[in-house]
């Protein structure tokens, strides 16, 4: 029994030994631990950022893109309102984010464990993420102070930064500043700044389901945007109501007459027009007014409801036959006859492609480039009832032919512009001399390349729709050259002028007695000719165009009030089946034009007399003609103006 107890008592003094050692290894273990965990808090604190630094305000300029009446079309940058102060806000918006976003804001220290451990719970039964554990303190910190990176090293910065801002600020302050710099969609920071972008009001004008929808964006800015999409936005609005009513906020009853004052429907949505001239004005500021350095307000030209007028007309004819005709894309383009651009679209779907065809794409006219050949041949002294012939022709090697293969022989040079006849316009630009069609291209705006041939007749050259339909300009005001502007106005945030249109232009380029002639011949292209799809009940002028197998197809024109342009074709140069410019370009161009017009009183193209004397006139055609046969004696060169292969182009539909 002895040697039992013996045994027992050896036991007995055994187990204390091994908890005291064990405890001294857990304490050693503690203390080692916290000495790791206060140089991790160390290293971790050495890379926040400067807080102080953060805490102050910083954002882009901001540009806001005016139409020619004063609404915004296009705002970029970041966008930021007033900042505001919970008094002067209505209870239901900070409510309403707080039951959506942190209900035990004003319990937790910065962190909500509890809040911590129902997310764990709720994303381990779902397998995945579906809830988080953030507040807005820790919110706060993440927006203001650090990135969006999901690491392990942030989220603790995130907590240390949570406990620091409670401890800076009062819970109010917290939240005003979450308010004030969040992140709200469509480049929005702040409640004020998205009021006013989606409901064209202060955030202390809001009613409760506008606050609602707010605190709804905080989820996901570009998913729940009313401006991206109304029934999405609607729905997650009325989540937010039943989170208020689940947080004491509101009653049923509360909730339910927000729902009926639902504004699915009626939010401000900026101006969704215009894209592809927004980038284009864009392009310009820089060189108007420096960096971008501050905010700017550019007042443009652009007049809304014609640009939504030649936006719908192009995309209703590429709807509709786009798929049989093969017309993959389009430009339109609406000036007035000084060069103020009042609609310019590039395309057909900007989402899909911001290339601008009526700025950037370089293409052949066709038909469309003949009025300059024929402006030419009137300063050469040719007049508009002088007779063509309308008969086979050959420049070196090259024979172009009409496009139904027949010939009308003689006819008046007036008639083989409005019916677009290829031998006509290759003999005028003959009798006009190939230099004097460059000449007069240049001096129009369009360049006709280095060494021009008899090709340049039936428009080979290459040229933008701003270039072609620009250079119709002196025939619209009477004979002045322009240089084509969107922007009228810049001014600072604080209300500056830093650059206003004064007026530009290389002056008169057209001789005043040649621009009846010219009109009235472009006229008989509407009335008479290939482009009776565009008569509209106006005075008006225009030329059609198609190149060779169908790859472009135009329509230019003017009225005395404005000027435009129409172009289809495909970015790839692929042939379109069987579109020429007298058929849907022509469509488009008088629905734009209609439109501008409406409410216009009638005005006849100018028509001015040639007042000039018969010697005066005899004179100016010899020194023309002097100059042109020095440029020929010193160029000389065999077959150096004639085409060694048929050029690319071909006759166009009349």
């Amino acid at each position: 029994m002895a040697r039992k107890t013996k045994r027992n008592g050896k036991k007995a003094s055994a187990a204390p030994s091994r908890l005291r050692r064990v405890g001294k290894w857990l304490a050693t273990i503690t203390v080692w631990g916290l000495i790791g965990c206060l140089f991790l808090a160390g290293w971790f604190y050495t890379d926040l950022p400067d807080v102080e630094d953060s805490l102050a305000p910083s954002r882009r300029p901001t540009v806001w893109v005016l139409a020619n009446d004063g609404k915004e079309i296009a705002a970029v940058g970041d966008l930021y309102g007033v900042p505001v102060r919970l008094s002067d806000l209505p209870p239901a918006l900070p409510q309403a984010v707080l039951a959506t976003e942190d209900r035990r804001f004003y319990d937790h220290f910065g962190v909500d464990l509890i809040g911590l451990a129902r997310a764990m719970v709720a994303n381990i039964r779902a397998g995945r993420i579906v809830q988080g554990g953030s507040t807005i303190t820790q919110q706060v910190a993440k927006n203001l102070f650090l990135t969006s990176e999901r690491t392990y090293k942030r989220k603790i910065q995130e907590v240390m930064l949570a406990l620091w801002l409670e401890n800076r600020f009062s819970k109010d302050q917290i939240l005003e500043l979450y308010l004030n710099r969040v992140y709200l969609g469509a480049g929005t920071y702040g409640v004020d700044a998205a009021a006013r972008k989606y409901f064209n009001k202060p955030a202390s004008g809001l009613n409760v389901w506008q606050s609602a929808m707010l605190a709804g964006l905080l989820k996901a800015p570009s998913r729940y945007n009313p401006h991206s999409d109304d029934d999405r936005a609607e729905k997650r609005t009325r989540v937010v109501l039943s989170n208020m009513v689940a947080a004491g906020y509101l009653t049923e009853a509360e909730a339910k007459k927000a729902r009926a004052a639902s504004s699915k429907g009626t939010t401000a949505r900026p101006g969704q027009i215009g894209p592809y001239f927004v980038d284009w004005i864009l392009d310009q500021v820089q060189d108007y007014v420096g960096a971008r350095d501050r905010d700017l307000f550019v007042q443009t030209t652009l007049d809304r409801d014609a640009q939504l007028t030649a936006e719908r007309a192009l995309a209703d004819v590429i709807a509709k036959a786009g798929k049989k005709r093969k017309i993959g894309d389009g430009a339109v383009l609406l000036m007035s006859p000084e060069g103020g651009v009042r609609a310019m679209v590039g395309g057909n779907n900007y989402a899909r492609s911001q290339f601008n065809r009526a700025t950037q794409a370089r293409r052949q006219p066709g038909s469309a480039f003949k009025p300059v050949v024929y402006l030419a041949a009137l300063k050469a002294g040719l007049k508009p009832d002088d007779v063509i012939d309308d008969a086979p022709v050959q420049v070196g090697n090259w024979s172009p032919s009409n496009f139904d293969g027949q010939f009308q022989g003689p006819v008046t040079v007036a008639d083989g512009l409005a019916n677009s006849i290829n031998t006509v316009a290759v003999r005028v630009a003959m009798k006009a001399g190939i230099g004097r069609v460059a000449d007069t291209a240049r001096s129009l705006g369009i360049d006709p390349g280095d060494k021009p041939d008899a090709s340049i007749a039936l428009g080979t050259v290459e040229t933008t729709l701003l270039e072609l339909v620009s250079a119709y300009a002196p025939f619209a005001n009477g004979g002045d050259g322009i240089i084509p502007y969107g922007i009228k106005e810049i001014r600072d945030g604080g209300g500056q002028i830093l650059f206003k249109r004064t007026g530009s232009g290389p002056g008169n380029v057209v001789p005043p007695h040649l621009v009846g002639p010219m009109n009235n011949m472009l006229h008989k292209v509407i009335t008479d000719g290939t482009g009776k799809a565009a008569a509209f009940g106006r005075d008006a002028a225009g030329k059609t165009g198609t190149s060779q197998n169908y790859r472009d197809a135009w329509f230019v024109g003017y009225t005395a009030n404005y000027m435009a342009g129409v172009w289809l074709g495909n970015d790839d140069g692929a042939p379109m089946n069987h579109v020429t410019g007298g058929s849907y370009p022509a469509r488009i161009w008088r629905d734009v034009m209609a439109q501008a017009h409406s409410g216009l009183p009638a005005k006849d193209l100018p028509r001015p007399g040639d007042d000039r004397g018969f010697f005066s006139r005899l004179f100016e055609t010899i020194e023309d003609a002097k100059q042109e046969a020095q440029k020929a004696i010193q160029n000389v060169e065999p077959g150096k103006n004639a085409p060694k292969s048929v050029p690319d182009t071909a006759p166009e539909f009349n």
